[in-house]
């Protein structure tokens, strides 16, 4: 690795280190080479959310995320213009890692600068993709699989985990005109916007809740399989992944679906304990 590759991936390291939260702990978990191929991307999409949840207006915004594209369309034929180019085309280089999984990101980031009301689950089901999906897409090429199978099984992760996202920040998404629970269950529920725009927590709301939580689940069991499909250290970072995400649906479930009065977090003492948990899953022992 040349000095100025080794000090790219080591800003991206910096900012995983500092912003990724419930993912950094679940990177350490794999080999350097690959920690630091995680930090990579996760470095490369922290840039692009920034820019979509800035204080710039509208058409600002719209002009930096587009400006982020065609700078990384310019990284990849060796023109880098961010301390974490050389890191991140060094990561899709080494990893095989599709373009159009960076571009879907970029896609579903964009799809926050103009927050449209969806109507149905498959409506919401795109951007779910986008944001999400296509990034456990990207993972596990990192990781490394076996079996096309498995892109199904990292599709419905990805699911999962947005799903378990929107229901956790109810609250904040709200407050910036983002409402991504389908019309039709708020519907079914008698559940309306404006009550959710106030925070309040009523028996319609505890109903709609549990239907989100379960269908969440849902999508957390269909992505179970994809375990198997991984190598060892890929299947120990995904289950970290996996059950930090699941620890936030159930933490929900406790609070009698409260996601309005505080965040809902696991403490680093129990991720921890989770990242522990996977060691002998990273070494083959399980």
């Amino acid at each position: 690795m040349t000095p100025s590759l080794a000090r790219s991936y080591s800003y991206c390291e910096r900012v995983a280190r500092r912003e990724a939260g419930n993912f950094y702990l679940a990177f350490r978990v794999l080999p350097r080479a690959q920690r630091l191929a995680m930090c990579a991307l996760y470095a490369f999409l922290r840039v692009a959310d920034d820019l979509s949840d800035g204080p710039h207006p509208i058409p600002e915004k719209r002009r930096l995320l587009d400006s982020w594209r065609q700078r990384w369309q310019e990284a990849l034929g060796g023109k880098y213009s961010h301390r974490l180019h050389a890191a991140f085309h060094d990561t899709v280089t080494t990893y095989g890692i599709p373009d159009e999984y960076v571009q879907a990101v970029l896609d579903g980031v964009s799809m926050d600068l103009d927050p449209i009301p969806y109507e149905t689950f498959a409506d919401l089901y795109p951007y779910c993709y986008r944001v999400a999906s296509a990034v456990g897409l990207a993972c596990i090429h990192i990781w490394g699989f076996d079996g096309e199978e498995a892109k199904t099984y990292a599709e419905a992760a990805g699911i999962a985990f947005q799903m378990t996202n929107i229901l956790r920040d109810l609250r904040e998404d709200a407050a910036r005109g983002r409402i991504y629970l389908p019309r039709e269950d708020l519907r079914r529920f008698g559940y309306r916007e404006e009550q959710l725009n106030r925070s309040e927590r009523n028996a319609a709301f505890r109903e709609l809740m549990r239907f989100e939580v379960d269908r969440a689940r849902g999508f957390y069991e269909a992505a179970r399989p994809l375990v198997r499909s991984l190598r060892p250290a890929g299947r120990a970072v995904f289950l970290v992944m996996s059950r930090t995400y699941r620890g936030l649906l159930k933490a929900i479930e406790r609070r009698d679906y409260d996601v309005f009065s505080s965040r809902v977090r696991l403490s680093r003492l129990h991720k921890t304990w989770l990242a522990l948990r996977a060691m002998p899953v990273r070494w083959g022992w399980a």
